[in-house]
């Protein structure tokens, strides 16, 4: 049956096929289905909820203090309760605690990473100053020497 036929015995015209729809009407129930239209973008706008860049946080080694001294006075409920209000892990904890125990007064405080610098001599300064005074005054006894070999030679050649 062709196009021109259906169009005789119905009096319609024959349906396009466009792209996107079924042809197989045999599994969907004999009517075609259109795929759904992409949706259109809307202006680029930001999520207020999503940062950029993730930020990492640093503590203070009083809001540590404060937190484990609520945490060994609260439940297990009030851990709970705790952690959820301020924002935390357990990880926080068993951290902080581990530090508390090894007598780590300061490392509860947030510590600079990166390599550590090494402590310069004092006296460091000074010698590198009287180094380079020696080298300059060296090379000023060589033009010397040189200078008066020169002359000597030349007394000799002329004299």
């Amino acid at each position: 049956m062709g196009i021109a036929e259906l169009k005789g015995e119905t009096g319609m015209d024959a349906p396009e096929w466009r792209e996107g729809e079924r042809s197989e009407t045999s599994r969907n129930g004999g009517a075609s289905i259109a795929m759904a239209a992409p949706a259109t973008k809307s202006p680029a706008v930001a999520d207020p909820e999503v940062a950029g860049k993730a930020i990492r946080r640093r503590f203070s080694a009083e809001y540590k203090r404060r937190i484990l001294q609520e945490a060994d006075h609260g439940g297990s409920g009030g851990i709970a309760a705790l952690l959820r209000r301020e924002g935390l892990y357990s990880s926080h904890l068993t951290t902080w605690r581990k530090q508390r125990k090894s007598g780590e007064i300061a490392g509860l405080a947030p510590r600079k990473r990166g390599k550590k610098p090494v402590p310069r001599n004092p006296l460091a300064a000074e010698n590198e100053k009287l180094r380079r005074e020696t080298q300059r005054l060296q090379k000023r006894l060589h033009q010397a020497e040189v200078i008066i070999d020169v002359q000597k030679n030349s007394a000799t050649y002329w004299g």
